[in-house]
This record gives C-alpha cells, sequence and structure tokens, in this order.
C-alpha cells in the first residue's frame, strides 16, 4: 500500500492523481491522506512525487475533469478514492466509468445529484439578518450548515442578486465574503466571522416572524411535503424556524379542521364549516409545501 497526502482540496488531489496515474500505481494501492487525516497504527509507504520523465502526457476528456471536481464537494470518507478509481479507469480506456450505469459511474452521479440539491437548499433556506447601519463590516450576515462543500460553488448566486450589497456566510468549515465587488472565500471559516453570522442583530426580526405566523395556512398544511421540501435539519437555523412545530401542532389541535389560525378563530361572526370544497390559498405565501 501507498499513502497519497495532500492538501484536501480538488487541485491538490488533482496533482497528485495525475502523477499517480502517469506511475501506473492502481487504485487498490493507495490510500488517500488530506492534512486533517493521518495514517494508521503503521506507516505506509509515500508514493514518489513524480512520474518518469519518459512517461508521455495524461489526456483525458474535458467533461471528467468537470464531472470529478464537482462530486468532490460530497462529503464522504471515500470521495478521493471513488475520483482516482474513476480517473484510472478512463485513463485505461473505460469510458464506462463515466455513465449511470456503471458501478462506480452510478455512485459519481448520486453525489453529482446530491451536490446540486444542496446547493438549491443553500439558495432556498438561507437567510439574511441585516446589521446596524452604522457597524462595519458587512450589511447582511448569514449562517449556514451545508451537508456538502458547496459554499465556494454556490454563493455566486448572492452575488447576481444582491448587487453592490456585501454579505457574509459563514458556516462550521468555510466562509465567503462579498465586498461588492469580488468573493472571498476562507477555509476554514475565521472566527470572527463566525461570530458575526451566528450573533446578528437584527430588528426587524419579530417583525417577519409576526407576519409569517399571520401568514401561515393551516388549511393547506401538508406535513410530509413541508419537510421534504424544507428538511428538518434546516429548522434551527431558520428565524421561523421555532415557529413552525407550534404552527402545526395547531394546526393538528383544530386549527386544521377550522381553515384559520387560533386568533382569527376567536373573533365573532359567523363560522361556515368546512365542507370538502377547496379551501383557498390565504396566506399570501404561495408555498406549495403548505398545500394539501
Amino acid at each position: 500500500m501507498h499513502s497519497a497526502s495532500f492538501d484536501g482540496s480538488f487541485a491538490g488531489w488533482r496533482e497528485v492523481a495525475r502523477s499517480l496515474v502517469q506511475q501506473g500505481v492502481p487504485p487498490h494501492q493507495i490510500t488517500w491522506l488530506t492534512d486533517d487525516t493521518s495514517g494508521g497504527l503503521f506507516d505506509h509507504a509515500p508514493v514518489p512525487n513524480s512520474a518518469p520523465a519518459a512517461t508521455p502526457p495524461l489526456r483525458i476528456p474535458k467533461q471528467l475533469l468537470e464531472l470529478l471536481q464537482s462530486a468532490a464537494r460530497f462529503r464522504v470518507e471515500d470521495r478521493w478514492s471513488l475520483l482516482y478509481r474513476i480517473l484510472w479507469r478512463v485513463a485505461q480506456g473505460d469510458r464506462a466509468a463515466m455513465l449511470p450505469g456503471d458501478i462506480d459511474g452510478s455512485q459519481l452521479h448520486k453525489r453529482l445529484k446530491a451536490i446540486r440539491r444542496e446547493a438549491h437548499h443553500l439558495h432556498a433556506f438561507l437567510r439574511f439578518h441585516p446589521r446596524p447601519e452604522n457597524a462595519e463590516g458587512p450589511q447582511l450576515v448569514a449562517w449556514h450548515e451545508p451537508a456538502h462543500d458547496i459554499l465556494a460553488s454556490a454563493s455566486g448566486h448572492f452575488a447576481e442578486r444582491l448587487g453592490r450589497t456585501t454579505w457574509l456566510i459563514a458556516t462550521p468549515d468555510d466562509g465567503m465574503y462579498w465586498d461588492g465587488q469580488r468573493l472571498h472565500y476562507q477555509r476554514p471559516c475565521p472566527s470572527e466571522w463566525q461570530r458575526l453570522a451566528q450573533a446578528p442583530e437584527d430588528e426587524g426580526e419579530a417583525l417577519w416572524l409576526a407576519y409569517y405566523g399571520s401568514t401561515f395556512n393551516p388549511a393547506r398544511l401538508n406535513r410530509s411535503a413541508l419537510e421534504t421540501s424544507m428538511p428538518v435539519r434546516f429548522w434551527k437555523n431558520l428565524p421561523e424556524g421555532p415557529l413552525i412545530p407550534q404552527l402545526m401542532s395547531q394546526a393538528r389541535a383544530g386549527a386544521q379542521r377550522d381553515g384559520q389560525a387560533e386568533a382569527v378563530a376567536r373573533q365573532g361572526g359567523k363560522r361556515i364549516r368546512h365542507t370538502g370544497a377547496q379551501v383557498p390559498d390565504v396566506s399570501g405565501s404561495g408555498d406549495p409545501a403548505l398545500r394539501r
């Protein structure tokens, strides 16, 4: 067995992997080690850093590099092993390794799908908090806990949407700061960035929670659809997150039957019971996750 050490980035892995393929080192003989990992009880033999001078340059499809770079964002113990196995096979002329119907290609495309979905979750469930106007630094801050390493590739979406407004996104692993002109990526995330994002001074949050609670339509609550489109793991970092279980509980306790919130149900006037006809969406949110 040989140990292959690199800095944990795709660029670092690519450089080492290219050398290994050129030297003819097969996948089953390699143990991948990043800066935050160490070898086992017994040291492995290191892999030489350079290929023989007579080795021809390695040529692989550009599409493969793009697929491998995206799949490298998937957090799993064998992420680098799978990428090298696919690279090795393609370099040997077996391009089936890139296809969804292949045993390795199937795992590759499952990871690519998970990466795309996690990027969608970032765009959909990240909540920026405005900072005081006289505060130094970013105007907006947000804390997010993605399941995979998608911040660097997916956060450019907010630069396009928010223009010159400065913002900061911090995660447990990395952070991104937009100064109005350029993106600044840091890994690991500076502790100062994490403090700003986890303790925002948002004076308008109470107003937002009041609005969210008043527009929640219990008659259209579908819990399974809600938890599918908005996974529970994101709730703790959403301003409205603590309200959701309470609103769901009220819906089960009778608000869903009445088709209105408890505060509205206490108002005087004639009550019209639900007869099975479709209840119009009066929430104003238009959220399909809250529809029956």
